[in-house]
């Protein structure tokens, strides 16, 4: 866990105010505030979130920067959780593209807490070039209750969810679920049955989960 020295533009926006998310109110428990360290108006874009295995392989690796470069490049943002493994392959591929290509980081600390540390300067990148966005108050440390709640801000962020490699417990799935519940569309890339960070996107594709080989697979489920 790290500390931001200097905190750049953090906001606080409360529920019923101006600039707070509309897609936060199809929660049965909208937050009531929430904190913001970048361009708040990146919350006007349509969101697509890549999530996954914090140990994900190598392939898992590079299949959420596949998808994360191809949907950015299609105009959506990119919205992940800043974990190891997919998350944070997903946010640096997209920063990689260019200062016109965004990505939202929703943390499970508060926006001047870095976790996992490894991540701080991936954290100040998005800062610049996209959003750190939380519910829990500055200062707040990443705590295992904290991230079962991220993940539901980034499903109902999302107008989709891609999940890339994952356990059949895993946090991933609960966000997938989540984005059911929410009438999210869900997408799921299959791996080898023999994997187990496979059974999980496996399991999502079995209980109606769009198979997808490619970030064309789903564009072509998406309205934006």
């Amino acid at each position: 866990m790290l500390l931001f020295p200097k905190p750049n533009q953090i906001t606080c926006i409360a529920r019923g105010d101006k600039g707070y998310p509309c897609r936060l109110n199809d929660l049965h428990d909208p937050p009531e505030r929430i904190y913001m360290d970048g361009d708040l108006n990146l919350l006007k874009i349509p969101m697509i979130a890549i999530v996954g295995s914090r140990k994900a392989s190598a392939e898992g690796l590079e299949n959420a920067a596949t998808f994360a470069k191809g949907l950015s490049r299609a105009g959506l943002l990119i919205v992940s959780g800043l974990a190891r493994g997919v998350d944070g392959a997903a946010h640096q591929a997209t920063l990689r593209l260019g200062p016109k290509h965004l990505t939202i980081a929703v943390c499970g600390a508060g926006v001047d807490v870095i976790y996992p540390k490894e991540h701080l300067d991936l954290a100040k990148n998005i800062r610049k070039q996209g959003l750190l966005v939380s519910e829990l108050p500055l200062g707040a440390p990443p705590k295992s209750s904290h991230f079962p709640r991220r993940n539901r801000l980034i499903a109902a962020l999302s107008i989709g969810v891609v999940v890339i490699e994952a356990a059949e417990r895993s946090g991933s799935l609960i966000t997938a679920r989540l984005a059911v519940e929410l009438g999210r569309e869900v997408f799921a890339v299959p791996g080898s049955i023999q994997s187990p960070l496979s059974s999980g996107c496996h399991l999502l594709i079995q209980q109606g989960a769009k198979l997808v080989r490619n970030p064309q697979d789903v564009l072509e489920e998406l309205v934006f």
